[in-house]
């Protein structure tokens, strides 16, 4: 018997860096965002024998450990096991032995929240298996603790919920954790020919989102004013961009990403290099209206 789920990946569309704390929860934070066809699965195969194996096929990884309710949290296949080690403890302590597989159709940094994705992926999977009745919020929140607490991985708060919940949404955070999903409601026409003008780009880099997102932490928490000017202008871009979803206002959604671009670069050192501003120079003079990374910067798609 196999126990399997799959989430979609997603693009940042504007306020991007808005979900980062202590920016959300000192002023708030607005992002659109959408998902996509591509995704991140998995697999459990519950085992006859006391053994936990656990499996990356896209990294080309495989471990095996003896039963445990506790495995060591490293390596390449780390995340994996902080999602085991936390449904193992909320389902009240008892070894699992299974067989875990993953995979992804992007690579980790790329810029559609892969890592948080995953997590998602396999909780779905856990859920489906174990019976653990857990609502959309619910779900989006214990992929956020698992990453950002488990785990201490840096990061914002947008990914979970555009996993778990799918589709176009438009979500404000708030402090003390609060978060509010608005799925977005737009019309059928507005969509394909939006689909049919926006070209996704892979740059041919990942990088590591945590550094570029402790910068933009470090530069939030010290009151930087620039950082922080600009963290507002996204904000409003969030606005902005759902407004012109709304009316399908093509040439505005490309000047709305431009617009957050530019705001975007000045959150923290490292969201472009020459690399991306040759990529989006050349996007520019073959006729985009606008453009911008999807994710916190330096790589990606």
């Amino acid at each position: 018997m196999f126990y399997r789920s799959r989430a979609p990946l997603r693009i940042g569309l504007a306020g991007g860096g808005t979900d980062v704390s202590p920016y959300a929860d000192l002023y708030g934070g607005a992002i659109l965002n959408a998902t996509v066809s591509m995704f991140a699965q998995a697999s459990i195969e519950p085992l006859d024998h006391p053994e936990i194996i656990l499996e990356a096929v896209d990294l080309k990884v495989k471990e095996r450990y003896p039963l445990s309710d506790e495995l060591p949290v490293d390596g390449p296949l780390a995340l994996l096991k902080g999602v085991y080690n936390r449904v193992v403890k909320e389902t009240g302590g008892r070894p699992l032995p299974l067989h875990l597989t993953t995979w992804a159709d992007a690579p980790k940094g790329s810029g559609m929240g892969t890592s948080s994705t995953l997590t998602v992926a396999i909780l779905g999977a856990f859920a489906e298996w174990l019976k653990i009745p857990l609502g959309e919020y619910d779900m989006a929140h214990l992929a956020y603790e698992i990453e950002r607490i488990d785990l201490g991985m840096a990061g914002g708060r947008q990914d979970q919920y555009a996993a778990t919940f799918g589709g176009f949404n438009f979500m404000e955070f708030f402090a003390d954790d609060k978060v509010i999903v608005n799925p977005l409601r737009i019309r059928p026409e507005y969509l394909r020919e939006l689909e049919f003008n926006i070209l996704l780009y892979y740059t041919g880099t990942s990088r590591l989102s945590a550094d570029i997102i402790e910068k933009q932490s470090s530069n939030f928490t010290a009151g930087t004013a620039k950082p922080i000017d600009a963290a507002h202008k996204l904000k409003e871009q969030a606005l902005m961009m759902k407004q012109a979803l709304f009316k399908g206002d093509l040439r505005s959604i490309g000047e709305i990403l431009d617009f957050g671009w530019t705001y975007k670069k000045q959150t923290a050192a490292g969201v472009t290099n020459p690399l991306i501003d040759e990529i989006y120079t050349a996007a520019r003079q073959a006729g985009a209206t606008g453009g911008k990374i999807s994710g916190a910067g330096g790589g990606g798609f």
